[in-house]
């Protein structure tokens, strides 16, 4: 069966101007580029097996289909037949949809069902507070005890920004030029690209805002590997807690056997796409769109205990060598997170929330998990324009909210930073489960990165001017909606001046 690999376009935008493989046609340097990159991989390749993932890829789309109606639907709110034409084409390509039928909504049960043509029915269903959770095949129920995450902060509308929604009165601060800003705002919101959410802080407050049809300031809306950097931001609170230390061993269960090489990989090498373990992903360089269907997805769409999978796979590399983007890594860093909270026998899916989310006004947040309970944050959450935008000014504060450092120091500049193995290969763009612009992807300062998804998600934090962009949008408008953001970051940077200096008002 000829197999094709779609919705890949927000990460492989950045790697495709690195010579990412995949596109139709490529010049002479490219081609030598990727090459190059294949080779070096080569040299550095340890003689172990790859197992493909089991089952078949329509069972695995139909998982995706059912997963994103669900969220589309069931947290977001919008309307299922908007759904099935715009939005989650990552795990649920649009091409495959019309092979799979329409999704089953059941309001009652808040599930949606999608049947294979062979007819083998897939079900995810919301679950409590961890979100839509696709079932294993031929299960009704998930295999741990689902719970109410409630925020314990006051209501957003009686609190002022940025712990609350209560924005100040006047427009933007004297210096910035409100006529650009609204030129910004109007570039980003391009009718082909399909953004459904924008906000733009300057300093920590907010300067420009506006949203699509039927979004609100409060929405929780697709943001798929976005999620990586929640990965990182818990990873440092329990680092600034004292549970962990980046240079350590990953301390994984599953590679404690005396022996396993796996055991050398350090919590800083998982952190920058670089633990070297065997798996296929669609942005690797020479990857084979006929092959078996990738690992990458499968961590999404299996039903299985998607800690347990990732932890299993073998070294292909040694650990910091290679740099590749697979999501193997995030969701080990996942791992580590469940393995230190249980640990102190504190309650898990609580976590997030209360040692992260409402430190900082977070209220929206929504993390998906499999069928164990495991949250699967390489890229199933969703949360609102302003709830991503308090993520940012974090990073933008240097880890202090408040008064209180939560991240420890040094850490936004790990994340920030090129990771080794990346640079190696000559591929500056990628730091700690964040993205570097090292390669002027948006015509910022170098010195920007940002938390990016599939679909256009991004989080654009450019230090130098005190910023931090927002923007969100609906899958099927990516690359149009990518295009007019890096046209509006532009403008925002021409309203803002030399920005910089000066207090960020928290």
């Amino acid at each position: 069966m000829k197999r094709r690999w779609y919705g890949v376009l927000g990460v492989a935008a950045v790697l495709a101007a690195l010579a990412a493989a995949g596109q139709a046609s490529r010049s002479d340097d490219q081609r030598s580029s990727e090459q190059q990159l294949v080779e070096r991989a080569k040299a550095l390749e340890l003689p172990t097996p790859y197992v493909p993932p089991p089952g078949d890829p329509m069972e695995h789309y139909a998982a995706g289909y059912a997963k994103v109606m669900c969220s589309a639907v069931f947290v977001t709110g919008l309307d299922p037949a908007f759904a099935e034409q715009n939005v989650g084409f990552f795990t649920a390509p649009y091409e495959v949809r019309a092979k799979l039928g329409t999704p089953q909504i059941d309001r009652e049960h808040r599930a949606v069902r999608v049947t294979t043509p062979s007819g083998v029915v897939r079900v995810a269903e919301r679950v409590g507070s961890q979100g839509c959770v696709t079932l294993p095949i031929g299960q009704s129920h998930v295999f741990f005890k689902p719970s109410i995450v409630r925020s314990a902060l006051p209501p957003a509308s009686t609190q002022p920004w940025p712990m609350g929604d209560v924005m100040p009165p006047g427009g933007p601060p004297p210096g910035v030029d409100a006529a650009k800003l609204r030129q910004a705002v109007q570039t980003a919101f391009d009718p082909a690209g399909m953004t459904a959410a924008f906000v733009v802080t300057y300093r920590g407050k907010i300067i420009a805002e506006h949203y699509g049809e039927h979004i609100s300031s409060s929405t929780p809306l697709e943001s798929w590997s976005m999620g990586k950097s929640v990965v990182a931001t818990l990873l440092g609170v329990l680092i600034q807690q004292g549970v962990y230390q980046l240079d350590e061993a990953a301390p994984i269960p599953e590679w404690q056997t005396p022996g396993d090489p796996r055991a050398k990989i350090r919590i800083e090498d998982i952190m920058h796409m670089s633990s070297g373990l065997r798996i296929r992903a669609p942005y690797d360089p020479g990857f084979d769109e006929h092959g078996p269907y990738p690992d990458h997805f499968y961590l999404y769409t299996a039903g299985v205990n998607i800690f347990h999978y990732a932890a299993t796979r073998p070294l292909e590399w040694p650990p910091n060598t290679v740099g590749r983007y697979r999501n193997c890594d995030p969701v080990l860093g996942g791992y580590l997170i469940r393995l230190a909270v249980e640990q102190r026998h504190e309650d898990y899916h609580s976590f997030p929330q209360r040692a992260l989310f409402d430190k900082i006004g977070v209220r929206t947040m929504m993390i998906d998990t499999d069928a164990y309970g495991n949250f699967i944050m390489q890229g199933y959450e969703q949360a609102s324009a302003r709830d991503w935008a308090r993520l940012g000014n974090l990073y933008l504060q240097d880890g202090v909210w408040n008064g209180q450092r939560l991240l420890p120091e040094g850490f936004v500049k790990f994340v920030s930073t090129v990771a080794p193995a990346w640079q190696a290969d000559g591929r500056p763009v990628y730091g700690g489960f964040f993205w570097i612009n090292g390669t002027d992807q948006f015509p910022a300062p170098r010195e920007a990165y940002s938390m990016q998804g599939a679909g256009g998600q991004f989080v654009l934090i450019i230090p130098s001017h005190q910023l931090v962009i927002v923007r969100l949008g609906h899958y099927r408008g990516e690359q149009a909606g990518t295009r007019a953001l890096a046209k509006a970051v532009g403008l925002i940077i021409e309203a803002v001046g030399g920005g910089g200096g000066g207090e960020d008002g928290h």
